[in-house]
């Protein structure tokens, strides 16, 4: 198990100008994001045994950052298109 933060920018390291222009210019993009780094931090807390969690939360909260990281996945690669 890792204590690493799982941050959007480690998730998608080629990725960048992607990020930056969909975090300018979306704000579904914003919401999503934001929704992902709330998530993703409460996973870390409960990784570092900051906060408690049954097994059941944290396997819940794995599967909504995975939700998120798939539609954020696909938002960049459409930008990435329109950035082409």
């Amino acid at each position: 198990m890792t204590h690493t933060p799982h941050d959007l920018h480690a998730e998608f390291p080629d990725d960048g100008a992607a990020l930056h222009a969909l975090k300018m210019n979306d704000a579904h993009f914003r919401r999503r994001a934001d929704h992902y780094h709330d998530i993703n931090r409460e996973i870390h807390r409960i990784e570092a045994e900051v906060e408690p969690a049954s097994e059941a939360r944290v396997e819940d909260l794995k599967k909504r950052r995975l939700a998120l990281l798939d539609e954020i996945a696909a938002m960049i690669t459409a930008t990435k298109g329109a950035l082409a």
